[in-house]
């Protein structure tokens, strides 16, 4: 029987005794169209029509389109297929048979359309008639919707469907939820290893007898190829095409695989490289914000393999990032588990005062947020604020939300959404529709009108006025430092101890000059000088009036006769050709040229570290004169080691104020009160000088962005580009595994599995792999960014006849297991407690005492059967949502990290690859129980899966005879029947490979 709940054990065990739901899960199929296989989208037709509804799903069109007209061009229609089949035919007369056991059936209400006839019918909240609907969060609205529609006692029950309703008294009391998306979004670097672990699982079902053409996506995945392109060529006019053959000659199997992907997995959209940011495509193109979906109507909702996924939560579409293990799963039918989260309202009054930007503003609420704590919970804006925000301001903000650590920074539609909708190319009916259904189900926000009251877990309120120009850094996104206090700031940096903010570097040394030769002109660099200046990263580039603003200051330098310092790597990355297109109608364009943000690329680059490397000759004068150098971005962020590694203070900015600190060469400089430079008249200039105010940039924007450039941009973002085009792969089913490949190689997960589950398991005698404090990100586990020269993973690829110029970076081999566990906590700023405070990649094999890079003494324990784990801080594995952040400890042999509390989407990562999560009780952790790290360590799990429970206490015990408590932190009953199987991949398998 083919089980594809979220549920608990208890669950699958009712489930198990309904053969009505055992007669819909033995008939799934990977040929399903619908984005959402539910029983209940078979009853949202008239009853009298069901069969022709499901066979006209069975056509050439994808079922996943809104259905009114669209706009989308007919070579996106053609990489999405569905296909027929017997199994198909007996899935749709299973649905039709379930269809009446939806318990809300009486609330299936058409929506009628303005000039007659009807959009199509939707499950309406209005007719639930129950007062504690109107003071639900928009955000929870949409969770309620979707286990409305879905609910069919099986996977969604009636009790799910109250839980949300009572959302008041719930969510306090951490009830878990199952929901399913509409949609999954991908970007290349995490989406390789999510096909590679769909083909790999494909041919597990092989091994195991089972039908591997089952493996396949049942929702639409949109997979977008933006994090591969690297600035190698920086400040010429030809940088664009230099760096996309650069980019497919380091790419070129990478790309080959995933184009085979598109080919061999239904319901899978592949956006070729050069066509811009994965998130701004999204907000762009691919949001849909209401789906129809044979005329059942829907509120969009996505999860991503990228935890900026968030930002189409300012388009209103509910969406956050999620493990690419998770992902995996609800590809293939599996609804996500999730806790009901708090929700945290945020009201925005006033307005931004003139030469204030959105960056200066998603620094703010960042800081505000990061500080009131919301991690695992949703943020809702609201308030006549919100009103007065665009539409690129709130995706700005709500991009930022993994920084202030929320699940989602949710703006709910409002007219400002739709004027957002038509201006960049969707139609007038759909539009239309979008509204309608909106209005008609209380999920749209008009704020010409009076505002109910909604009930959140907590508030929070900001006057925009008092936001103020500001920048963050030099180390985590949300330090916000204020513009006017930057200089003292950064001294205060120079002085303090190393850490977050300090750099410890002595008072003799700080006013330290390097001189050098640049290209035969003399140079220098100091303390705090700028090396790279990047406008960058979906945080920014998907908002005109901060790009635009970027120009403008750029157009009052060149003026002025202001130059940015040659030896300065300067780049400009939009997320979209539309950026391209109305800089250039703007006439803009030439003057960031003139100051070298010459655009180099459509993709994410110096936010992820594809920065690029630095001239040889500044790199040396940093290196042999130990000097401070920054980078100034407008990423996302900026942690240590991320940028460049020797960019050493990075600093988050808005486009206008990178190409201003570029101007001005350094971070050590006081705007208000120093020069920036001397202009062509012999006369200083200063920072006022050339900062826009800003009825300048509404202007700009106004007379520059036009919703042509938005229509012709996407009519053709899928034809690719002759690169692409030309790429020749094979067609089949099972992926050809090519045993030499240090690109995409067959992971071992798979390896030796059978029909049985291995069970609960504790950990014996256990040795501490790294002991390490808090806020260890995903950025010091996955390996991201360059191979360093003396890796482990360097040692492979030359061994394996890779040139150190083609290493490419680690992001880029993410589809090679044997790559990415050599690189897994090869960060070069990791401290590890058992190394006494040195920093790097390294760590103690504790039997022989031996200094070891973290792989080769992991290694050693695996080769001697000895079990290890990892004692960690607080927000343990916060940042990005890696997969390889759990992958790799997995594959090194980790078996156990207890520390002192988890970032949610790791701590889930690290369940679904079999990795317990145990959390120290508040107030303990490894120090303050005198845990050094050399001790060996027993985790007393029971064996049998039915006595573990959610949170439970477990006992840890050292041979030296120390014993403490910590919680389990499987946070639902179906993480601990994840666990159970090894993982989340192979309870899917299991779960296929049975099905008749």
């Amino acid at each position: 029987m083919y089980i594809t709940g979220p549920r608990s054990s208890a669950l699958l065990r009712r489930a198990s005794r309904s053969t009505t739901a055992t007669r819909l899960h033995s008939t799934v199929s990977r040929t399903q169209p619908s984005p959402d296989p539910s029983p209940v989208a078979s009853q949202c037709r008239s009853y009298s029509g069901v069969s022709s509804a499901f066979r006209s799903v069975r056509s050439s069109v994808p079922r996943w389109s809104h259905g009114v007209d669209w706009k989308s061009p007919v070579t996106l229609t053609s990489q999405i297929r569905t296909a027929a089949s017997p199994v198909l035919d007996r899935f749709h007369r299973t649905l039709a048979t379930m269809a009446s056991q939806n318990a809300f059936n009486g609330i299936l209400t058409g929506l009628p359309k303005p000039g007659g006839g009807e959009f199509g019918k939707f499950y309406s909240l209005p007719a639930l008639n129950d007062p504690r609907v109107d003071k639900l969060p928009y955000s929870i609205r949409i969770l309620l919707e979707s286990a409305i529609r879905n609910c069919d006692n099986f996977q969604v029950t009636k009790e799910d469907v109250e839980k949300i309703i009572d959302w008041e008294k719930t969510a306090p009391k951490q009830v878990e939820i199952p929901f399913k998306p509409a949609r999954v979004l991908l970007q290349d670097f995490t989406g390789v290893p999510a096909v590679v672990d769909l083909a790999c699982m494909r041919d597990a079902m092989n091994n195991l007898g089972g039908d591997s053409n089952k493996i396949n996506p049942l929702v639409p995945v949109d997979l977008v190829i933006d994090h591969s392109v690297q600035v190698d060529v920086a400040r010429t006019e030809n940088a664009v095409q230099a760096n996309m053959e650069l980019e497919f000659q380091r790419n070129k199997e990478r790309f080959a695989f995933l184009k085979w992907g598109s080919k061999a997995f239904h319901n899978m959209l592949v956006v070729p490289p050069g066509s811009g940011i994965v998130h701004q495509v999204n907000l762009e193109y691919l949001g849909r914000v209401v789906f129809n979906t044979d005329g059942v109507l829907y509120p969009d909702s996505v999860v991503g393999t990228d935890s900026h996924t968030t930002m189409i939560d300012g388009l209103g579409v509910a969406g956050w990032g999620v493990g690419g293990i998770e992902a995996e799963a609800a590809m293939l039918g599996q609804p996500m588990s999730m806790v009901l989260p708090g929700v945290v309202g945020f009201k925005l009054s006033g307005k931004l005062r003139d030469g204030v930007t959105a960056t200066d503003l998603v620094l703010t609420v960042t800081q505000m947020l990061r500080k009131h704590g919301v991690v695992g919970k949703f943020v809702e804006f609201h308030g006549e604020g919100v009103g007065k925000i665009s539409l690129a301001d709130r995706a700005t903000i709500a991009n930022m939300s993994p920084e202030y650590g929320a699940t989602m920074g949710f703006f709910p539609v409002d007219n400002v959404t739709l004027q957002y909708l038509r201006l960049t190319g969707r139609s007038d009916d759909t539009v239309a529709m979008i509204e309608a259904y909106l209005r008609a189900n209380n999920m749209f926000v008009d704020y010409k009108e009076p505002q109910v009251e909604r009930v959140y877990s907590s508030y929070l309120e900001l006057d925009l006025t008092d936001v103020e120009p500001c920048i963050s850094g030099p180390k985590r996104p949300h330090d916000r430092v204020p513009l006017k206090d930057m200089k003292a700031d950064w001294h205060s940096c120079l002085d303090n101890k190393v850490g977050f903010k300090g750099f410890a570097v002595p008072k003799e040394s700080q006013d330290k000059v390097a001189k050098f030769s640049f290209h035969g002109e003399p140079a220098e660099l100091r303390h705090g000088s700028v090396v790279i200046a990047a406008i960058t990263s979906c945080t920014n580039t998907s908002n005109p009036s901060v790009m635009l603003g970027a120009g403008l200051v750029a157009k009052k330098a060149c003026e002025l006769g202001l130059k940015v310092k040659p030896w300065i790597k300067t780049s400009l990355a939009p997320g979209s050709g539309v950026v391209t297109k109305y800089l250039l109608q703007s006439g803009l364009q030439k003057y960031l040229n003139e100051q070298g943000f010459n655009i180099v690329g459509y993709g994410c680059t110096t936010c992820i570290g594809n920065s690029g490397e630095l001239d040889e000759t500044v790199g040396a004068a940093i290196t042999e004169n130990d000097i401070i150098a920054s980078a100034v971005l407008s990423g996302n962020r900026n942690f240590e080691g991320r940028v460049h590694a020797l960019t050493r203070a990075n600093y988050l900015a808005s486009p206008p104020l990178v190409v201003a600190y570029a101007l001005a060469g350094t971070v050590d400089i006081d705007f208000e009160k120093e020069p920036i430079g001397v202009g062509k008249d012999g006369k200083d200039v200063y920072f006022r000088d050339i900062w826009p105010s800003t009825q300048e940039v509404a202007d700009a924007v106004q007379s520059s962005v036009l919703p042509d450039m938005f229509k012709s941009t996407y009519e053709a973002i899928t034809k690719g580009n002759p690169m692409w085009n030309n790429l020749s792969v094979e067609e089949s089913k099972l992926y050809s595994w090519d045993p030499k490949s240090t690109y995409i190689h067959e992971p071992p997960y798979f390896k030796n599995m059978t029909m049985d589950p291995p069970g609960a398991h504790g950990v014996k005698d256990a040795y501490c792999l790294l002991n390490v404090g808090d806020s260890i990100t995903t950025d010091h586990i996955s390996p991201a960014g360059s191979i360093q020269k003396d890796s482990p993973a360097a040692k492979f690829l030359l061994e394996h006849g890779v040139d150190r110029k083609d290493f490419n970076s680690y992001g880029s081999r993410r589809g090679n297991d044997e790559i990415m566990a050599r690189g897994t906590f090869a960060n070069i700023r990791i401290v590890n407690k058992l190394l006494n405070g040195e920093v790097g990649p390294k760590t103690v094999h504790i039997p022989t005492g031996e200094k070891l890079s973290v792989f080769d003494a992991a290694s050693k324990y695996k080769a001697a059967g000895q079990d290890t784990i990892i004692l960690a801080g607080a927000e343990y594995g916060s940042g990005s949502s890696r997969d390889w952040a759990a992958k790799g400890p997995m594959l090194q042999g980790v078996k156990a990290v207890i520390a002192k509390s988890f970032e949610r989407i790791h701590r889930s990562n690290l369940v679904g690859m079999g990795i317990i999560p145990l959390c120290f009780k508040a107030g303990e952790d490894a120090d303050t129980l005198g845990l050094t790290g050399h001790e060996r360590f027993n985790i007393d799990l029971p064996n049998n899966i039915s006595e573990i429970r959610p949170g439970q206490d477990v006992t840890v015990t050292t041979d030296n005879g120390k014993s403490f408590t910590c919680t389990a932190r499987f946070d639902t009953e179906v993480e601990l029947a994840y666990f159970n199987h090894g993982g989340i991949l192979p309870y899917v398998i299991r779960q296929l490979t049975t099905q008749k």
